[in-house]
């Protein structure tokens, strides 16, 4: 509200949202009574009742959902949030790891296990994240519902499983390199849509190709060979299967299950992108758009972005499952 909104201002961003709908008493009452995505029988009903075209009647209801989405403003003050934060810790994750001998030598994780000491750095690293994931566990049923919004609570079910149980476990050496991993590619997602919102597509761009590439490296490379390697196999060696093993280790597969799906998503936008240079629309965005009231210029789409009428984000989570322009 202080920080990130005086930003958005000077950045040229406006707090307007999409189109308004026209005000009809008939048409708002069934929209807040009825159903928000009439069928076409209902729509037949309509359109004789107030002398409509059916077309016009559901432009009306388009009109009317949008307008209940967040703007630019607003979404580009909760990325800010997030980057805010998911910088934040990730230095406080590397600066605290950085001295740590597990961070080095992953086997320290099980040496004298279960009798290891939990230091007030690590504990509020911890606490912080874990209250982190509970906020985004709760905001997802607040926040617009997206295509993978399933995706996305399982994601979190997880990780504030894994964090939790861990804890609990003081299993909280291999869980301080998990978090840290994590950490290492979302705010540079955040800082693509901040550049998006800002109508910076270059610097969009650019933002997400890093991104996708440090999400790959982490998540396909460093998270099964380096995370699951010491969790599956060194631990068993050195402290043999204790009966929450295979719970613990299969929250972990279960990450590496979703980056699976994740990445190849991402390469599939990023590939995309460089051969066609443009993007029509995302189907996951939040805005509702057709054919004939999208007034947009072919320049205009360039970029693994595409911006709204109203300069609103097309990538939204870690997924950007793009339709592309001649698809």
């Amino acid at each position: 509200r202080f920080i990130a909104k005086p930003c958005a201002i000077n950045l040229g961003i406006q707090d307007s949202g999409p189109h308004r709908a026209q005000p009809n008493a008939i048409l708002e009452k069934v929209f807040t009574s009825i159903t928000k995505s009439p069928d076409g029988k209902r729509l037949e009903g309509l359109s004789k009742q107030l002398d409509w075209d059916v077309r016009k009647i559901q432009r009306w209801f388009r009109h009317r959902r949008n307008q209940d989405k967040p703007t630019t403003l607003t979404k580009f003050c909760e990325s800010m949030w997030r980057f805010t934060f998911y910088l934040s810790i990730f230095f406080y994750g590397i600066r605290f790891l950085w001295t740590a001998p597990w961070f080095w030598d992953t086997r320290q994780c099980w040496y004298n296990y279960p009798f290891q000491p939990l230091t007030s750095r690590l504990y509020y690293y911890y606490i912080l994240e874990l209250a982190f994931y509970w906020s985004l566990m709760f905001s997802q049923f607040t926040d617009i519902k997206r295509k993978d919004f399933l995706i996305m609570f399982v994601h979190h079910l997880a990780t504030i499983g894994l964090i939790t149980f861990s804890y609990m476990n003081n299993m909280v050496r291999v869980g301080t390199l998990v978090l840290c991993l994590h950490d290492a590619s979302d705010f540079l997602l955040e800082a693509a849509k901040l550049a998006n919102y800002a109508k910076y597509q270059r610097l969009c761009d650019a933002f997400f190709m890093l991104f996708g590439v440090v999400f790959i490296v982490t998540r396909l490379g460093i998270y099964p060979f380096w995370i699951l390697n010491t969790t599956l196999f060194e631990s068993w060696e050195l402290i043999g299967p204790y009966p929450s093993w295979w719970l613990f280790n299969g929250l972990l597969v279960t990450l590496q299950v979703l980056h699976v799906i994740w990445s190849y998503l991402i390469i599939r936008t990023a590939s995309k992108a460089l051969v066609r240079g443009k993007v029509s629309k995302d189907d996951r965005s939040d805005v509702e758009s057709s054919s004939e009231e999208e007034d947009v210029t072919p320049n205009s789409t360039k970029g693994i972005f595409s911006t709204s009428s109203n300069g609103s984000n097309r990538l939204n989570g870690h997924v950007a499952s793009a339709q592309w322009t001649g698809e």
